[in-house]
Parts: C-alpha cells; sequence; structure tokens
C-alpha cells in the first residue's frame, strides 16, 4: 500500500511539474489568460469595498442623527396650489413639546426647534450661517460633545438668555485660531455671547456641514431672532431601540387629539423614526453593493471563457505530445490533472494578482472619496473560491477532451 501511495504522489508531482512548465513555455499567453480572471477579481474586490465604505459612510450620518431618536416636524402648507414642503405648516407648538414631554413614557429627552440662516459678525468678520434654537437636551439627544466651555441650560431658556453655543466650523471662520469662549457674536444686531464649542462632526445627511452652526436656547431664537410662536420640529429621544415604534404611537394619537383632528383627517405633522431610516438605508445599501458585486462578478465568467478558450487551443497544439504521453504509459486522469491543473493555475495566479490590485484601487478611491472604501475578509475569500471555481469549471471540458483523444489519431495529428 505504501509503494502504491508513493507512486501516486511520484505521479502527481510529475503532472503538476508538466502543467508548470507547459505554462512557463508560453508566458505570454499564460499572463493575458490570466488577465481576464485578474481584471474580474480586482473589480470584485474593489466594487465591494467600495459599496461597503458607502453603506459605512451612510450608517455613520444616521448614526450622527443621534440615538434612538424621533424627529416630528410640522405638517406642509398649500398655499393657492403650491405646496412648501414638510415642516412649513404652523401646527407643531411649545405646548406640543412640553405635553410629549409630560405624558410620553420613555422619552428621556427633548429638544424643540426652530432654526434660522443669519449673518453672524465677530472680530471684524461676518459668516452667513446656520442658527438654530435648541434645548439643553440637545446634545444629548445627538450624542454630541462639548469640545470647550460648556452648554446653555434650562435656567437660561426660561430666562431667553443671549448666550450660544458655535459650531468648530463657524468658530474657524469668525475667530480662526482664537479661542471663541467668552467672545461676543452679534446675529440680526442682537450680542450673544459664547459659552461653548462644539466638537467637529463633519458632514451629515444630505451633506450639510453640521459644524457650521450657532445653537441657542429656542426660547432666545423665538423671541429675539425669528419671532415665530410656532416650531419646525421637535427631536425626542426615546429610552431603547425596542420602545420607538411604542412611542411613536403614543406622539401620533397624543398630537392628534391635541389638534382635534377626526378620523377622516389625516395628521397635520410628521414622524420620522431613526431605527426605520437606518434600517431602510442599510438595506438599500447591501443590495446596491450585492449589484456592484455581482455585475464586477460578469467579467469574472469572461476570463473563465478566455481560460477555456486557450486550454481549447493548448489541447489542439499540443495534440501529437498527447498521443506520445499515453503511448508510453500515461493514464487518462493524468493527462486531465495536467490541464485542469493547468486552468487552475492561470485561474488562482490571477485571482492573487486580482486581490492586490483590487486592495490598491480600493485604497486609491479612499483618496480621492470623502469615504474610506472598506476590504473585507469575506469579499477576498469570495475571489479565491470564484477564481478556482472557475479554474475548475472552464478546464474540465478542455481536460477532458484532452484524456480522450485516441493515442493513435493524436500520434497521426500534424
Amino acid at each position: 500500500m505504501f509503494t502504491t501511495i508513493h507512486a501516486l504522489l511520484v505521479q502527481s508531482w510529475q503532472t503538476l511539474f508538466i502543467a508548470l512548465r507547459a505554462l512557463r513555455r508560453n508566458k505570454l499567453r499564460s499572463m493575458l489568460t490570466a488577465l481576464g480572471i485578474i481584471i474580474g477579481v480586482a473589480s470584485v474586490v474593489a466594487m465591494v469595498a467600495v459599496g461597503n465604505g458607502a453603506q459605512a459612510r451612510i450608517e455613520s450620518q444616521v448614526a450622527a442623527l443621534g440615538q434612538n431618536l424621533l424627529s416630528i416636524f410640522a405638517g406642509s402648507k398649500n398655499t393657492g396650489g403650491v405646496h412648501s414642503g414638510i415642516g412649513s405648516a404652523s401646527t407643531i407648538t411649545l405646548a406640543d413639546a412640553e405635553a410629549i414631554r409630560r405624558e410620553v413614557t420613555d422619552v428621556v429627552g427633548i429638544s424643540p426647534e426652530v432654526s434660522t440662516t443669519a449673518q453672524a459678525i465677530a472680530n471684524g468678520r461676518n459668516w452667513s450661517t446656520s442658527i438654530v434654537g435648541e434645548s439643553p437636551d440637545y446634545l444629548k439627544i445627538r450624542d454630541w460633545k462639548i469640545d470647550a466651555g460648556e452648554m446653555f441650560t434650562y435656567r437660561e431658556v426660561r430666562g431667553a438668555a443671549k448666550v450660544a453655543v458655535i459650531g468648530s466650523k463657524t468658530s474657524r471662520e469668525l475667530f480662526g485660531p482664537l479661542n471663541p469662549i467668552g467672545q461676543t457674536v452679534r446675529v440680526k444686531g442682537i450680542p450673544f455671547v459664547i459659552i461653548g464649542l462644539l466638537e467637529s462632526k463633519g458632514a451629515g445627511m444630505g451633506g450639510q456641514n453640521q459644524d457650521d452652526r450657532l445653537i441657542v436656547p429656542y426660547t432666545t431664537a423665538m423671541k429675539r431672532l425669528t419671532g415665530e410662536r410656532y416650531l419646525r420640529s421637535i427631536n425626542v429621544q426615546i429610552a431603547s431601540a425596542d420602545r420607538m415604534d411604542s412611542a411613536q404611537q403614543q406622539i401620533t394619537s397624543l398630537l392628534r387629539q391635541r389638534h382635534r383632528l377626526t378620523n377622516e383627517k389625516g395628521d397635520d405633522f410628521n414622524i420620522f423614526n431613526q431605527k426605520e431610516i437606518a434600517d431602510t438605508v442599510g438595506s438599500i445599501s447591501k443590495v446596491i453593493t450585492l449589484l456592484l458585486g455581482a455585475i464586477a462578478g460578469m467579467s469574472l465568467v469572461v476570463g473563465g471563457i478566455g481560460i477555456m478558450n486557450i486550454m481549447l487551443v493548448s489541447v489542439t497544439e499540443r495534440t501529437r505530445e498527447i498521443g506520445i504521453r499515453i503511448a508510453v504509459g500515461a493514464q487518462p486522469v493524468a493527462i486531465k490533472l495536467q490541464f485542469l491543473i493547468e486552468a487552475i493555475t492561470l485561474s488562482l495566479l490571477g485571482g492573487i494578482i486580482g486581490v492586490i490590485a483590487g486592495v490598491g484601487i480600493s485604497r486609491l478611491v479612499g483618496v480621492f472619496a470623502d469615504f474610506k472604501a472598506i476590504v473585507s475578509p469575506g469579499s477576498i475569500f469570495l475571489a479565491f473560491g470564484v477564481s478556482f471555481a472557475i479554474g475548475v469549471f472552464f478546464g474540465f471540458y478542455p481536460a477532458q477532451k484532452a484524456a480522450s483523444l485516441d493515442p493513435i489519431e493524436a500520434l497521426r495529428y500534424e
């Protein structure tokens, strides 16, 4: 038995050596054949990496909105047939916000929101920025930290104090490298004392720079800046993700009751559930990633067809050589194994080079895009697995054809 195993090992090694020697004999043709697999694998790795990176970027932007967040917007306004969009109607009030805080269970933070855009003037400079009226809970809801100074308190909200927390972008535009804490900014002729500097958060959903803003107490914004009696929206933080649907139902019932909406009337407000948004965005991102991978995978099939084509040409060119090998005692299985090894070697060689190229392309995308492409080990293993499978699948028919040649006809072949 040992002799038989040893003979099989020797025969396998000889077959492998013959197959590799045949590939080395036509180096250029072998590399061109492997090029299809290289392009295919590189495309799959790069496309999946880009898809994963884009998905992670979008998910981080959704997460930046806050934790367990429900956003309640006023309804849309329709004037003279012109639809003004969500948040334009005057339907959400401070009393609504207080009722939600008081009556809806699982609410752990709430921030009524008003906003406007105005020129901020300080330090001899002026800058057009977003002026946002919020409550002290806003930073906790948005999971946003203070880089320097502090957030205003409910005492300052009740007194409509002229204090503000400034975003890092706005701070750089108005004060440059200076510490903004204690400085005064004038908005619409009203002086605001900067008491806090926000930690940089970057771009948010829609590409808007979250750091370009000035946050003031919502009462201050309503009384001194906008003159509005209604809110643009209310941000509500729920205790846990599994309680968000229940809280949304409670808020919907409460607001419908407060706004005296009958069963025949639709809601005059809109509630956006962060969990639903995150789940929807995640599902869409996964589909896009799979689609990109599938499109790139088509080039792998093309590469496999190229391998089959060149192996069939190789069988035709080496018909006489195959006949001689069979005539001197080579078994058909050895002939089949030789051509299979050649096809698999070409495919795996293309896979290795393709993975390296794909990782390189992914890194290059990260340089020019605003997100980092994420190369997953799964996509690399998948690319190698597919490369091996393509070598076996597209190499089997040429190998079978070579092994089934009639030795007499093969020896006569010119």
